[in-house]
């Protein structure tokens, strides 16, 4: 069936075919401008769904485009104007779990109305535990030519890859579109915001790019830099020292080491102490625990330039807003030392690729100048007083090896989209816009779309 006669083709939902890359960055930044102004849209919401709404995705627009076929993956492919200038949400389960009062909660739904109410910026759901990957490089044509790529959060654990047996979207195939993702950041492509799982995959997937750099590297680079030993030389020595800690790093939880090295299923991810699901408060990121592996130290240095060569949105908004509550929907969590790690050997692999850049670009190591150039923690959580999520959120920076300027994308194991109740606006009604201006989990998740999409 052509899905182009039921689809807009022109964005806008609230101001049919006037919504544009402009108008939407604008209202993003109007959002954020207080807490108190009423929205510049107000006189063209439809009162009659103001705040309520009782339909979901492919039901109705502005929920109109879910992708659940090749064949209208097809479709949207030759309708440029509808994904262009919408955000992409990837879904790799049916919803992020259950709320207190047992409903499921399929928060893509929340992304979507959020930037539809804020900003009339229309979404596109892409339910790959329906679809499953479909054409992988058309799918990650549209992902990477629209706005912003929104990875949503799931109930499967990465833990334990049966979790995702019933579903048409595999561990595996979720990971390899998350390397996928992690290297499309370029010049005038979509930044990526991974949520939860999506953070968690990432989180595996950044351990595994480098795992596959580094092999790479050491395999094919005695004939690729024939002439120029001292680079060979040195690109050499980076690599069989990210390899050597990697193989042996170990990670700790409430003083008891539960993985060793990186061949380890759970080095990236590991279930959390304290399982949280509710409020918790953001706080600024702070290593101060000892740790049996004394090149930590390093990591933990490493970690520290990065912080201050970067402006980090999360970092600010806790500075300069106020404190920041969010909520969490989780029982794993991103490992500390596995982050530490990744932004230590990426860091490391920028700089020794670096002067070798003319010879390796034309090689068949070229995609290693897509990989991020550094990924910092930008903060933890506390409930009840006790920390409960050492990498809550992260930023991944691509140094631009011409421009010199960088691009972000970001991941966070809180839920910006949902709110206290846990519930999809599908259930709860879309908020009056005043208490969506005074959210601080949905004031974040507009930042980050916001300060993203200028880069």
């Amino acid at each position: 069936m052509d899905r182009s006669i039921s689809w807009r083709l022109l964005p806008g939902f609230y101001r049919p075919g006037k919504s544009s890359f402009k108008s939407i960055q604008a209202l993003f930044s109007e959002f954020l401008r207080d807490r108190h102004s009423p929205s510049l849209l107000q006189a063209h919401y439809d009162n009659d769904t103001s705040d309520s709404i009782n339909y979901g995705w492919g039901d109705s627009a502005p929920l109109e485009k879910e992708i659940t076929s090749q064949e209208d993956l097809d479709t949207l492919i030759n309708t440029p104007f509808a994904f262009n200038q919408a955000i992409c949400i990837v879904e790799p389960a049916d919803h992020v779990g259950f709320n207190t009062i047992g409903e499921p909660v399929r928060a893509s739904i929340n992304v979507a109305w959020l930037a539809q109410r804020i900003a009339d910026c229309d979404s596109i759901v892409f339910p790959l535990w329906k679809s499953g990957l479909m054409d992988r490089k058309k799918l990650a044509h549209v992902l990477t030519s629209s706005l912003a790529v929104v990875f949503e959060g799931g109930h499967p654990t990465v833990r334990d890859s049966k979790t995702f047996d019933n579903t048409n979207c595999s561990h595996a195939d979720l990971l390899d579109l998350s390397e996928e993702l992690i290297l499309s950041r370029r010049l005038r492509s979509a930044p990526s915001i991974f949520i939860c799982l999506g953070h968690q995959l990432a989180a595996q997937a950044h351990i595994r790019l480098i795992k596959k750099a580094t092999h790479e590297i050491l395999e094919t680079i005695d004939d690729i830099l024939i002439n120029q030993p001292n680079s060979r030389n040195a690109l050499k020595q980076v690599c069989n020292r990210i390899q050597a800690l990697g193989t042996k790093l170990r990670i700790v939880k409430d003083d008891k080491i539960v993985a060793t090295g990186w061949d380890h299923p759970e080095f990236a991810v590991g279930i959390n102490e304290v399982p949280e699901a509710g409020h918790c408060e953001i706080i600024h990121y702070e290593k101060s625990s000892s740790h049996p592996d004394p090149e930590l130290a390093e990591l933990i240095t490493t970690q520290a330039i990065t912080a201050e060569e970067y402006d980090g949105v999360i970092e600010e908004s806790i500075s300069h807003e106020k404190d920041l509550n969010i909520v969490m929907f989780h029982t794993d969590e991103v490992n500390e030392e596995a982050i530490l790690f990744a932004n230590w050997a990426y860091r490391n692999l920028y700089q020794s690729l670096l002067p070798a850049r003319n010879q390796l670009v034309i090689s068949e190591l070229s995609w290693l100048f897509n990989l991020p150039s550094s990924i910092e923690i930008l903060c933890s959580t506390t409930a009840e007083g006790r920390l409960c999520t050492e990498v809550a959120a992260t930023c991944i920076n691509y140094r631009d090896y011409d421009t010199r300027q960088t691009r972000r994308s970001f991941t966070c194991q809180f839920h910006p989209e949902l709110r206290d109740d846990l519930r999809e606006f599908k259930k709860s009604g879309i908020p009056a816009f005043d208490n969506l201006k005074k959210d601080d989990g949905i004031r974040l998740l507009i930042r980050i779309l916001h300060d993203s999409l200028m880069e």
